[in-house]
């Protein structure tokens, strides 16, 4: 198991700041989600090899999944990330799916979804990289979101059929919408590629809230997961100091 600090930890730094954050805490890597926000993507590439962490996730430059009319602008998205990737070394890269539309029936924009996906595979697969379908919540968060619930979000990945198309599984989210964490963090283990953690409620850093991260931490570790844990949350404190306080009261305790 591998932790990874998210951009916007450290409100108002760069990318390179994050990275030497990442290294000082002896986590493995960044998420950064907008790479075409990037002004030199080599420079960085070199900036993440003098540091020595890099990059362990970015997004699509996102279009709704759901319609069929923007699924040529997605793929060339795609395409476009996919060229940043190699330059960056990320292997993983994730994906919202859009809102769900009005006046079109729900199994009909879900089949969009998985054959706009099964247009991507390939691509992926070619690479070496990982494309992360993210469900959110739609109570507090993202009012909408086409997808929301993680049985859901497997059954539109086992019909795309790839081993390059996975699950990011963010405990925040599926805790709103559904509970059952580590029921579902676990049993779908085989479909997800990398986790998103903060507690619930606030979106702030584990430890402040109702989830228990260390059993949730732990379940997930006994699976044989070595992947990438995301730490996407706020901080109530001066972010070094909630650092150090989730490695001491948690990750201690599950590593």
């Amino acid at each position: 198991m591998k932790f990874s600090l998210c951009i916007g930890a450290y409100p108002g730094k760069d990318v390179v700041y994050h990275l030497e954050k990442v290294k000082e805490h002896g986590f493995h890597g960044l998420e950064y989600y907008a790479w075409w926000q990037l002004e030199d993507l080599r420079k960085i590439a070199g900036e993440q090899e003098r540091i020595g962490v890099g990059l362990s996730a970015t997004c699509t430059k996102f279009i709704s999944l759901v319609d069929e009319a923007q699924r040529e602008a997605y793929l060339e998205g795609i395409r476009e990330t996919i060229e940043a990737c190699k330059i960056l070394g990320v292997r993983s890269v994730i994906s919202q799916t859009g809102n769900e539309l009005d006046c079109v029936p729900r199994d009909v924009q879900r089949q969009t979804m998985v054959e706009t996906l099964k247009r991507c595979a390939p691509l992926f697969e070619e690479a070496d990289i990982v494309l992360e379908i993210e469900p959110l919540n739609g109570l507090v968060n993202h009012k909408g979101h086409f997808l929301q619930r993680s049985d859901e979000s497997v059954g539109v990945i086992d019909q795309v059929g790839s081993p390059n198309v996975k699950l990011v599984f963010d405990v925040y989210h599926q805790q709103i919408t559904e509970g059952n964490v580590i029921r579902n963090a676990t049993g779908y283990r085989d479909r997800i590629n990398h986790y998103h953690i903060a507690d619930n409620p606030g979106r702030n850093q584990p430890g402040t809230g109702e989830l228990n991260y260390v059993n949730i931490l732990r379940a997930i570790k006994e699976t044989g997961f070595s992947g990438f844990v995301g730490l996407e949350c706020g901080f109530t404190i001066d972010t070094d100091e909630a650092i150090r306080q989730f490695k001491n009261d948690i990750v201690s305790q599950v590593l």
